[in-house]
């Protein structure tokens, strides 16, 4: 026992209520709304109405008490004095002329009820002011037995006091013993509160759109689509708009100055192997020749592999695409090289991309899949708010725990799933970039006919 509250049962003793206190707060964090607007909202008018209730039964309560106590002496010392005729003047005491006097002058219905006797005490309300004050009232005024009536008739308070030879009812109007304030704090609780949440509507729909503008258009520049955005709002939110602004033009900046420098490499250098092409077009034909001018071919096809993953395509412009029949070109395309190609498209596919980056996409996933199998299939649809478009084949596949490692720049697995047909190893590097640079992203996964699925995913 010693070991246990000493170790692990102390422990779990000690934080366990921090446990469900973490436990209730995410409970209440997943049940609060998740917008900012809304948050804002809640900000605002929850410690209003919390202050107004502090407010309304700390003073408003208190001050209704001190009135209904003293509107219930009122009417007690009322009735006090007209007991105090009945029984001290016995030789006029005509209780049809008191009854008349207490109508007329003091708004109370009295009647003696001669030979009968209190009624038994009925059910007490749960929560009422009236109640305990006129009771305490009538037991220090009067001193006498008596039976009281406050829940019976909404707007009548009935009251019945036992006297040595009858039993005094009567019947008073409840605004004459109590006032209520239900109605008027529930006005005033609903009006204020009513007109703080139409102007903090007002206000904050003209606070959040400036972020909205804000959020829109740095997702759209993530998604590689040009967008005009001017800052708006308060200082703060201004000064985001700019620091983003500044940030987009960096980028661009570099963006620009790396495609210009690689355009003048690129230059140079197919200078350069322009002038061994030309050289070797002068030299006899023999079996080294052959070899040398292969060796030529393929390091211009690796020289533009590696431009064109250094470039990104960044030059291009997204123009709204109409990827199934991208998707039938590219079939096409394929069977007039000899191979066979299963497209299936479901409804309309018309999304904002770079043409032929993502061109370039397809191709590279679909030229991978067709040298390991024999067996390829494309599908693409939409779903909510993404492009879904998977390429699968029946070939030998990627291990689980090597499918990240192909999508690094030259790497190269046995099977060599990633490489292009330059044998550079950016064919899925390139892959990834683009639809990264679209806001999306490619994975791999296990294909239903055996082999490998490539699923790329695109924000439309």
């Amino acid at each position: 026992m010693t070991n246990w509250l000493s170790h692990g049962g102390l422990a779990k003793a000690i934080t366990s209520p921090g446990a469900l206190f973490d436990r209730f707060a995410r409970r209440v964090g997943s049940l609060l709304p998740k917008g900012l607007y809304a948050r804002t909202l809640i900000i605002i008018i929850a410690p209003f109405i919390i202050l107004q209730s502090v407010v309304a039964y700390v003073f408003m309560e208190r001050h209704w008490q001190l009135v209904t106590r003293r509107l219930s002496s009122a009417v007690t010392s009322d009735i006090a004095a007209i007991i105090d005729v009945y029984e001290s003047y016995p030789q006029d005491n005509d209780a049809a002329t008191l009854s008349t006097i207490a109508s007329d002058r003091l708004g109370l219905d009295i009647d003696f009820l001669p030979g009968t006797d209190l009624p038994p005490p009925g059910p007490k309300p749960f929560f009422s002011i009236l109640d305990g004050v006129l009771s305490d009232e009538i037991r220090r005024q009067i001193g006498r037995p008596f039976w009281i009536d406050t829940v019976g008739r909404s707007n009548l308070i009935e009251i019945r006091i036992k006297l040595d030879k009858a039993v005094m009812r009567i019947i008073a109007r409840r605004s004459l013993a109590y006032a209520s304030n239900s109605h008027i704090f529930l006005m005033w609780m609903l009006g204020t509160s009513m007109v703080l949440l139409m102007i903090a509507i007002l206000f904050l729909r003209n606070q959040i759109k400036p972020i909205l503008r804000l959020a829109n258009a740095a997702e759209s520049f993530g998604k590689g689509r040009d967008v005009t955005f001017m800052p708006r709002g308060a200082r703060e939110i201004r000064r985001a708009g700019q620091a983003f602004i500044e940030m987009r033009r960096r980028i661009e900046r570099t963006m620009e100055q790396r495609t210009t420098m690689l355009n003048g490499v690129s230059h140079d250098l197919r200078t350069i192997l322009t002038r061994f092409k030309l050289s070797l077009t002068f030299i006899e034909d023999s079996a080294e020749l052959e070899a040398l001018r292969a060796d030529v071919d393929e390091m211009a096809r690796m020289l533009e592999a590696y431009l064109a993953f250094a470039r990104g395509d960044a030059g291009e412009q997204a123009a709204p695409t109409d990827i199934a029949e991208m998707l039938q070109s590219i079939r096409s395309d394929f069977e007039r090289q000899g191979e066979e190609l299963s497209v299936e498209v479901t409804g309309p596919l018309v999304v904002t991309v770079r043409p032929d980056a993502f061109r370039r996409l397809l191709v590279n996933l679909i030229t991978n899949a067709i040298r390991h199998s024999v067996v390829v299939e494309v599908r693409a649809g939409v779903e909510g708010r993404w492009l879904l478009l998977t390429v699968d084949d029946d070939g030998p596949g990627v291990p689980a725990d090597q499918r990240e490692e192909v999508f690094k720049p030259f790497v190269r697995l046995d099977e060599a799933r990633n490489m292009d047909e330059g044998g550079t190893g950016l064919g899925l590097a390139i892959v990834r970039d683009i639809a990264r640079s679209h806001g999306g992203d490619v994975t791999l996964a296990d294909s239903p006919l055996g082999g490998l699925r490539a699923l790329v995913r695109i924000p439309v």
